[in-house]
């Protein structure tokens, strides 16, 4: 603490020593610590002599406003600064946030993809970039009516129909890594099976010109995003559309890529598999090599079974929207013979009552 010097505090003007003792032989007692210093001080203090003052206090504009901080002017004094109350209207003290999205882990250790993809690259992609998704999100929604909301809710809702709002992008980064992570499996890879390879050759004429088209979509994917396998109900390419009505054309497999963090949740469609053409994703281990990066996927990483699995969840829930649909069709548009029985009802109510 810095106190401005005035001269009342130097009231006796200072007047340096004259004489010094004399010289002294060495001896092991004459260099001692505390006998040189006793030597030196002496003199000193016998020339400045004054009168002592008495304590006065500092002023208060002196006394510095920090909470709960403590002072210690010598040995007999101890100043003490009260302790002011926080003012904090943010739900995270200081600057700690309250996490509510974790980092969740791949489905299998950071190596078991090797050689197809290295550990290194895991701990860039998973470990850095993964991560800094969730942390900055997390930052994003505390105190905002996004917190407490599901990740694919706070998707839809920052997504905006297309207006999208700043914690949409860390959002659906992070709902897509996790999804990238589970579509693939140590020994994957090959051709899947029972309804899911209907469907492919159904929609696409074949496997093998469904893995050609997936291929082309992901490597024509300008820049950074996403190529997706999506299942695709009674919905329009446009988010906010209006739906039309179900028809079996609509109920089909679709190959959509998207670019940055956009995914095919924006669209009301299910995805059922994706790859990650951002060039974090592979550039470790193959340069500027996408092609190749996107063909060992299709060849050794695909997890079929996850695949599979988000089909018939996929087909269980669109099943499940379309009878809510006609449920609440039939609230809001009763029919004839039901308005003739309330009719009938109401009636016959009254003349009991009468």
């Amino acid at each position: 603490m810095l106190v401005p010097i005035t001269t009342e505090y130097f009231s006796t003007p200072f007047t340096p020593p004259t004489t010094f003792p004399k010289r002294l032989p060495l001896t092991p007692a004459t260099l001692s610590i505390s006998f040189l210093i006793s030597q030196m001080v002496a003199p000193v203090a016998a020339a400045t002599t004054t009168t002592a003052r008495p304590y006065s206090p500092l002023p208060s504009s002196l006394v510095p406003s920090c909470q709960g901080l403590r002072g210690n002017l010598g040995s007999t004094r101890t100043l003490q600064w009260p302790r002011k109350e926080r003012q904090c209207t943010r739900k995270a003290s200081f600057n700690k946030v309250t996490a509510q999205f974790e980092l969740k882990p791949p489905p299998y250790p950071l190596n078991a993809l090797e050689p197809h993809m290295s550990k290194n690259t895991f701990d860039f992609h998973w470990g850095k970039h993964h991560r800094a998704y969730v942390d900055n999100l997390n930052k994003q929604i505390v105190g905002t009516e996004l917190e407490g909301m599901s990740l694919e809710d706070v998707i839809v809702t920052t997504y905006n129909k297309g207006n999208i709002l700043p914690p949409f992008n860390n959002a659906a980064q992070i709902w897509n890594h996790d999804f990238f992570w589970e579509s693939m499996k140590p020994g994957g890879g090959g051709k899947p099976s029972g309804e899911l390879l209907e469907l492919i050759e159904r929609d696409f004429g074949s496997f093998d010109k469904f893995v050609g088209e997936f291929k082309t979509a992901a490597a024509t994917q300008f820049g950074s995003g996403w190529a997706w396998l999506a299942y695709k109900t009674n919905t329009l390419d446009v988010g906010n559309a209006e739906n039309p009505k179900p028809t079996e054309q609509d109920k089909k497999l679709v190959i959509v890529k998207s670019p940055n963090a956009v995914n095919p949740l924006v669209w009301d469609y299910y995805p059922l598999l994706t790859i990650d053409v951002w060039e974090h994703a592979y550039y470790l281990d193959f340069q500027n090599r996408r092609p190749d990066y996107i063909s060992l996927f299709m060849e050794k990483l695909v997890s079929w079974d996850s695949v599979s699995s988000r089909l018939e969840a996929a087909k269980a829930q669109a099943a499940e929207r379309e009878l809510e649909k006609e449920r609440k069709k039939e609230e809001n548009n009763p029919s004839d013979s039901e308005d003739d029985e309330l009719l009938v009802d109401s009636i016959s109510d009254d003349s009991e009552a009468e």
